[in-house]
């Protein structure tokens, strides 16, 4: 199973991405933001690249999830988190639910849609749903011992109208929300109020 990340829009906090398997659309994906030279812990996005997935059965996040699927899934839904290999100068970096830059610590998040959070910044959307739907997919290939990859693109990024640029300060040009739906091709709509 092949996973495709393609960053697309930043803002001073977060980055946001298409997620594909094997080339079809699936959901968004949040990530912190780029930064030229030195990482700084838990606020830099992790380097483009391709990296193996593998479950983790171990640690607080799963321990987490796994008493929260268990009681919603019974205790064979939720079997490790997904566990991106060999990322350069990070460890442990898994893809989960959650909404905002403040949830990741270098984390991909993943949603079925893309807002703007309570401080001008990208966010993500029905997040538990979309985990709910990729995990399985993931999970199942890994069971069945097919290897799984995900690679990261770099693409251009673009300003949001209605969103902060890079270089503004958070809520200094966020005159509106924006909205993108999960659609058949990942296509979005812009909503600006």
């Amino acid at each position: 199973m092949k996973l495709r990340v393609d960053r697309y829009a930043a803002d001073t906090e977060a980055t946001l991405g298409r997620l594909y398997i094997d080339d079809a659309f699936e959901c968004f994906t949040l990530e912190d933001q780029g930064r030229e030279g030195a990482k700084v812990k838990g606020e830099t996005r992790i380097p483009a690249g391709e990296y193996a997935v593998k479950l983790r059965a171990e640690g607080g996040w799963h321990d987490r999830e796994s008493k929260r699927y268990d009681k919603k899934f019974g205790a064979d839904w939720h079997k490790g988190m997904l566990h991106l290999q060999n990322v350069p100068g990070f460890e442990y970096i898994l893809i989960h639910a959650g909404n905002t830059d403040e949830e990741t610590m270098g984390c991909l998040l993943v949603g079925a849609a893309t807002g703007v959070d309570r401080r001008g910044h990208h966010s993500l959307v029905s997040s538990r749903a979309a985990y709910e739907k990729l995990y399985p997919k993931v999970r199942e290939a890994l069971l069945a011992g097919e290897p799984v990859t995900i690679k990261i693109n770099d693409q251009p990024t673009v300003h949001v109208p209605g969103e902060p640029a890079p270089t503004e300060k958070p809520g200094a040009a966020a005159v509106g929300t924006v909205i993108a739906g999960a659609g058949a091709a990942g296509a979005g709509a812009l909503i600006l109020s």
